[in-house]
């Protein structure tokens, strides 16, 4: 998850991390998600690991677009809490990302981009990040193919 906070503070969206439990600590998990509308977060990023449905649970007591990143467990690998995220029964939706760094990463990408429909400014830091993102996968290229125009 902390590939996901990195990519936020990247572009300068303010967030918070903290680490709630659905299983260990159900109370404060219900209390964080009934407040987080009237605390005015637009975005809830839940990692899950071990098939403990975190982000399920709090898009359950929600309004606010729960992203759902699946953890890597020791025993099945981040595969048993992807298939509890992405099964969500119709009428509460979590979107579901790659299990692990990538997930976190695109989580933060996705939220950053909600966030950018309604600000010029960030979404201007998004096509920059992606314009280089561009360039980094061209420059991978060394140069022609064998038999091919220069």
């Amino acid at each position: 998850m902390q590939n996901a906070a990195q990519i936020l503070a990247e572009f300068g969206v303010p967030y918070e991390a903290r680490v709630v439990s659905a299983h260990r600590m159900p109370d404060d998990m219900f209390r964080y998600a009934e407040a987080a509308a009237g605390r005015g977060l637009k975005a809830i990023i839940a990692g899950a690991g071990g098939a403990a449905h975190l982000p399920g649970m709090l898009a359950a007591k929600t309004t606010v677009p729960v992203l759902g990143v699946p953890v890597p467990s020791r025993h099945l690998q981040g595969v048993d809490s992807l298939h509890s995220i992405v099964q969500m029964p119709k009428g509460i939706p979590v979107a579901t990302f790659a299990i692990g760094v990538a997930g976190a990463a695109n989580a933060a990408l996705f939220a950053v981009a909600m966030l950018a429909n309604e600000d010029a400014a960030l979404r201007q830091r998004l096509e920059d990040f992606r314009a280089r993102q561009t360039e980094t996968a061209r420059a991978m290229t060394l140069g022609p193919l064998p038999g091919q125009p220069g």
